[in-house]
C-alpha cells in the first residue's frame, strides 16, 4: 500500500488528483488531504508516507515553509502555477514539478518518475533523475493568456492582458482594472484561475483579492510594520498587500 498525502488549498484541485490517483493501477491510501502549513507539519511530524503531492502557495503561506521546519524523507510531486520556484523544489525532495494546468500525461510521467525511484535502490541514480526531470519540465516553453474575454450588454469585448493594471475579486466575481481606470467583469470564478493563466514574472498575487502587473506599479510605500501600500499607475487609491505576501513581493517586484 502506497500512503500519499496532498497538501492543496484548492478543492478542484485535490479532486483533480485523487481522481487520477484512482485510475492508477495501484494501492493506494491518501492518509490525508491538508490545506495549510501548519496542519501540515503537525501532521508530518508524527506520520510516515511514501508520497508528497504538494502545491506551493497555501492558505496560510508557502509549502516551504513546512519542509524547512520538518525533515522530510519521502518524494514530493509540486504541483503550482508557478514556474519560479522549482529549483527550491528540488532542494526539498522534489522529483517533479507539474505546472498547473497540468495534463493527465504529465501527472502519469510523473507518477512513473516516482516508482522508478521506489523500485531503485542508487542514491546517484536518484539525484540524477530528479534533476534531469525538473530541468526537462520546468524549462519547457510554456504560453500564457493575451487577452481575457468581457460580457457586456452589447456583446462580448477583449481586454489585453498588457492593457490591465490589476486583477481584483469581490464576493466572488473577478474585474479587470485596465489601464484607463475601467473595470470589466470577467467569466473566470477564482482569481487563482487567472493566476495561473499568466505570466508569473509579469503578475503577483499580492493578497486574496488582488494580482497586479508589474509593469503597472508606479510607487510603494510603508504601510505598517508588515505590509506594503502600492499606487498603480492611473490609479489615486492604494492597493495594500498582505504581511504573508509582502517579503515575496518586495523580490518579485526588484527583478
Amino acid at each position: 500500500m502506497i500512503k500519499i498525502v496532498i497538501i492543496e488549498d484548492e478543492i478542484p484541485a485535490r479532486k483533480k488528483l485523487k481522481r487520477f490517483l484512482e485510475e492508477l493501477d495501484a494501492q493506494i491510501n491518501v492518509s490525508a488531504e491538508i490545506d495549510n502549513v501548519a496542519t501540515a507539519v503537525e501532521f508530518l511530524k508524527g506520520t510516515s508516507v511514501d508520497l508528497i503531492f504538494s502545491d506551493i502557495e497555501l492558505l496560510d503561506g508557502n509549502a516551504f515553509d513546512i519542509y524547512r521546519q520538518i525533515s522530510i524523507s519521502c518524494p514530493i510531486i509540486f504541483t503550482t502555477a508557478y514556474d519560479q520556484f522549482w529549483m527550491d523544489a528540488f532542494e526539498s525532495n522534489g522529483i517533479a514539478y507539474l505546472l498547473k494546468p497540468f495534463s493527465r500525461e504529465r501527472f502519469q510521467k510523473a507518477w512513473d518518475k516516482f516508482l522508478l525511484l521506489r523500485n531503485s535502490s542508487s542514491t546517484e541514480n536518484k539525484q540524477l533523475t530528479n534533476l534531469t526531470n525538473l530541468i526537462e519540465q520546468n524549462f519547457a516553453k510554456k504560453s500564457y493568456k493575451k487577452r481575457f474575454t468581457t460580457h457586456t450588454n452589447r456583446g462580448l469585448l477583449f481586454v489585453d492582458v498588457d492593457k490591465i493594471a490589476y486583477f481584483g475579486a469581490n464576493q466572488g466575481v473577478i474585474f479587470a482594472f485596465d489601464t484607463t481606470g475601467k473595470r470589466h467583469l470577467l467569466s473566470e470564478l477564482t482569481l487563482k484561475e487567472i493566476e495561473e493563466q499568466l505570466d508569473p514574472s509579469n503578475f503577483f498575487r499580492i493578497n486574496r483579492s488582488e494580482l497586479v502587473s508589474k509593469p503597472q506599479v508606479e510607487k510603494i510605500e510603508r504601510y505598517t510594520k508588515n505590509t506594503l501600500a502600492i499606487k498603480m499607475k492611473g490609479y489615486t487609491s492604494h492597493l495594500l498587500t498582505s504581511q504573508s505576501s509582502t517579503a515575496s513581493f518586495r523580490e518579485w517586484i526588484e527583478k
